[in-house]
């Protein structure tokens, strides 16, 4: 048996590119969104994302050229900005390190000294980089030789990270998506968007990167471009 509920929201969940201009999205519904979307899965715990929320409307007015000034980002009441942050491994890695150390009390059990050594060496060896390679060398040459007797991660170098996060920051965005449709109303999420000057108008730093933007509105029937279709389960769903 499944729920009812949740395929509701799945069904009303849709990519809507034209927004009611007198129906006002209250900021509770994005920030309660927003929330949720922080409780999304990603890898590691290291949280390596951010969500820059745009709201009022001289903001608006100035994202909405910088998305290529689609109709979902023009007609949209908030816009959210999902950040990767994989330049912030150090301190995140360091947070869980924090986290850890305050819940041992006593001596710490296996799970927490495993906890310790993951956040304290198999983070700095996984997200370490250096302007030579030698870093990304090193994780290749252990996955490679780890990999010969059993199976093992296949780390690499800044592509493979940028992907880590990237995968978990489209988690959130998900999340977040579903949580606005369980609300009522309806998102667009956007690739079309100048990603540097997104970024200078955001303040962002050079090793942050733009996963994708998030239109947020009341949908209407022109934003709807026809029915929903997908090619056929059998095509993509494979059983074992």
């Amino acid at each position: 048996m499944y729920s009812n509920e949740f395929q509701e929201i799945v069904n009303f969940r849709r990519s809507n590119r034209s927004f009611d201009a007198a129906t006002e999205v209250p900021d509770e519904v994005v920030r309660k969104s927003l929330e949720r979307a922080v409780l999304s899965p990603n890898s590691s715990n290291m949280q390596l994302w951010e969500f820059h929320w745009i709201k009022s409307q001289q903001e608006l007015e100035k994202y909405a050229p910088l998305c290529l000034d689609q109709r979902a980002a023009r007609t949209a009441k908030h816009l959210v900005v999902f950040v990767t942050r994989r330049d912030k491994w150090r301190e995140r890695a360091e947070w869980n390190l924090q986290k850890i150390r305050k819940s041992i009390t006593g001596e710490p059990n296996k799970l927490q000294i495993a906890a310790l050594k993951y956040y304290g060496k198999i983070m700095p060896l996984v997200y370490s980089n250096d302007p030579f390679g030698f870093m990304t060398l090193i994780r290749k040459s252990i996955s490679f030789f780890v990999g010969l007797r059993k199976p093992f991660p296949r780390s690499g170098g800044l592509s493979s990270q940028r992907i880590v996060v990237h995968k978990s920051c489209a988690l959130a965005a998900q999340t977040f998506m579903l949580s606005i449709a369980a609300e009522g109303f309806h998102t667009c999420p956007m690739e079309g968007f100048d990603e540097l000057r997104v970024k200078r108008a955001l303040n962002l730093p050079r090793g942050a990167e733009i996963n994708m933007i998030v239109a947020v509105g009341k949908g209407t029937s022109e934003g709807e471009w026809g029915p929903r279709f997908r090619v056929p389960n059998e095509e993509v769903i494979f059983e074992y």
